[in-house]
């Protein structure tokens, strides 16, 4: 090689070397197999998107993403136990992350059948719920350092509000009850419901009886004497208010109806098992100790 080649040769290696070193202090994302469009089904997963900087990558949502603010002008895909394959597929996504409450199944078979990959967590009302989500967002995302700095900060804050659970000086008795028409239904255990009445400091009488919710009567409402009642605010909104509410004559059987202790809170707040869970237990735990005091 002569001389003036081998020194042209030199130039471009150091050219390329330059390139990629540049290359490489570029930011980008955290995985090269991170996700460009996403859709999600669930409020909680939803503002974990939000709160990890991730929305650009959002096409589309489901009809319980509310929160933040800007999730409402997203695409909606309809309700996350009634999907359909052409809805989702219509926005083309390249992942779908949701709870294993979405579905139908067969639907979730058919996105995976068109080429998009599916990704589901496992929902059992814990805060390793909230930890799995974090977590399956950041993956997906390609935010994985961020989401293990946000998951650091709401461990401290899940257990600051444990303690705080945990020093409270009465655990009332409490009942979620839903109660748009009809009978009202209880939560029993193994439900959404049931877990913030536990994390809040508080007993559900409905937990020992039964599973998942059921209408209940007037005797055994007066059985299960409640102190304090709970719902969400849109229930109470869809019922016509908490007027409305008290007028249903098997509630005033109940101690609660006698102090007219109902304690309304936004749905995904109260039951997303999202990032702002230690939140809602410490607002819970503090409206029920002020109601009982």
């Amino acid at each position: 090689m002569t001389a003036p080649s081998w020194h042209a040769s030199r130039r471009a290696l150091l050219l390329r070397s330059g390139v990629l070193l540049a290359a490489a202090a570029l930011p980008g994302p955290a995985s090269a197999h991170a996700a460009r469009r996403i859709v999600s089904l669930g409020g909680a997963l939803t503002e974990m998107v939000y709160a990890l900087g991730a929305e650009a990558l959002l096409v589309g949502t489901d009809t319980t993403s509310l929160y933040p603010e800007a999730a409402l002008k997203t695409p909606k895909v309809g309700y996350l136990r009634q999907l359909s394959a052409e809805g989702l597929l219509s926005l083309r996504p390249d992942c779908v992350i949701g709870t294993q409450e979405a579905g139908p199944a067969v639907v979730l078979a058919q996105v995976r059948g068109a080429g998009v990959a599916v990704e589901l967590v496992q929902a059992d009302h814990t805060w390793e719920e909230v930890e799995r989500k974090l977590l399956l967002v950041g993956r997906v995302a390609g935010r994985e350092h961020e989401a293990q700095a946000l998951l650091a900060r709401l461990q401290a804050d899940w257990q600051a509000a444990r303690q705080r659970v945990a020093a409270a000086p009465r655990r009332p008795r409490a009942l979620f009850l839903l109660s748009h028409t009809g009978s009202p239904m209880v939560a029993g255990g193994g439900t959404a419901a049931d877990a913030l009445i536990r994390f809040a400091g508080a007993v559900n009488p409905a937990a020992a009886a039964f599973q998942g919710y059921r209408p209940l009567t007037a005797e055994a409402l007066a059985g299960a004497a409640p102190d304090v009642l709970l719902n969400t605010t849109q229930g109470i909104e869809a019922l016509g208010g908490d007027a409305a509410f008290w007028r249903r004559p098997e509630l005033a059987l109940t101690p609660a109806f006698r102090r007219k202790a109902l304690l309304a809170m936004d749905a995904n707040h109260l039951l997303g098992f999202g990032p702002r869970l230690p939140g809602a237990v410490l607002e819970l735990h503090r409206r029920m100790q002020d109601t009982t005091a």
